[in-house]
């Protein structure tokens, strides 16, 4: 599968303005995961997930195929970085209880990484996909509007088909393995415009629309934002969608 890089390039702001996940998050990775040794986390991304994972995990291996988005991560005692896709060939043959792909599984070629999963987890591992779609506003509703008409009709030409996934909470990607019920979890922030304004920057959908003819329609869109926002501070929701089992389970086959 080829890489379509599409977030080296904004790595800084997509440092800087991709909301990082809730702790419960990872409380509840580790309430459910065997053991707490060893961990990898794949399209890691500039480390919105990785920063947390020690906190209740011993070692950390997070990779990226992009080297721009793994400079602009936090480095951590605990954590290892390394350029890849979706094999780790350094990575020892059952050695690892949790696999996590947090809003990047979208990308990968699946059949590879799955067959990397069983190849490195342990018996019983854990392995999980994470996504959150669109933010919900609550108490703003001129700001919901303005987003969900800019994500739904603006930029509906210039998202990546990968992104129908992200858009059906992962429900449509195969997940081969013993499957449970995840809580109800969400990512929470309380944002005013500049900051939603630098989290749009970092959609796909919007870099590629900056590239196209369609350029000067978006000049006013901070405007746009701000007006529809106001000066204040709006609580902003992310539902996270979890496909989370056991690797190795009686439910799981090869791809």
């Amino acid at each position: 599968m080829t890489f379509h890089d599409h977030f080296s390039e904004v790595s800084d702001i997509y440092s800087a303005h991709r909301p990082t996940y809730p702790p419960a998050l990872v409380d509840y990775l580790a309430a459910v995961t065997p053991a707490r040794a060893s961990v990898w986390e794949a399209g890691c991304g500039s480390g919105q997930l990785t920063a947390l994972l020690p906190r209740c995990f011993e070692s950390v291996v997070a990779t990226d195929a992009s080297a721009a988005q793994l400079a602009a991560a936090v480095p951590h005692e605990k954590v290892t970085y390394r350029v890849a896709r979706e094999v780790v060939p350094w990575v020892a043959d059952r050695s690892v209880d949790l696999v996590v792909v947090a809003q990047a599984a979208h990308w990968f070629d699946l059949a590879a990484f799955y067959g990397e999963v069983r190849r490195v987890a342990k018996p019983r591992a854990i392995v999980c996909l994470v996504a959150y779609a669109r933010p919900q506003m609550r108490g703003a509703a001129r700001a919901q509007a303005m987003i969900e008409d800019l994500h739904r009709r603006r930029l509906a030409a210039f998202w990546p088909e990968e992104r129908a996934a992200v858009e059906a909470g992962y429900a449509t990607l195969d997940f081969p393995f013993d499957e449970f019920a995840a809580p109800e979890l969400q990512i929470e922030r309380t944002w005013t415009a500049a900051e939603m304004l630098g989290y749009i920057e970092t959609w796909s959908a919007y870099r590629a629309a900056l590239r196209s003819p369609a350029a000067a329609s978006f000049d006013r869109l901070a405007e746009e934002v701000t007006a529809a926002w106001g000066k204040g501070r709006a609580q902003v929701i992310w539902p996270l969608h979890l496909r989370i089992g056991h690797v190795g389970g009686a439910g799981c086959v090869s791809t």
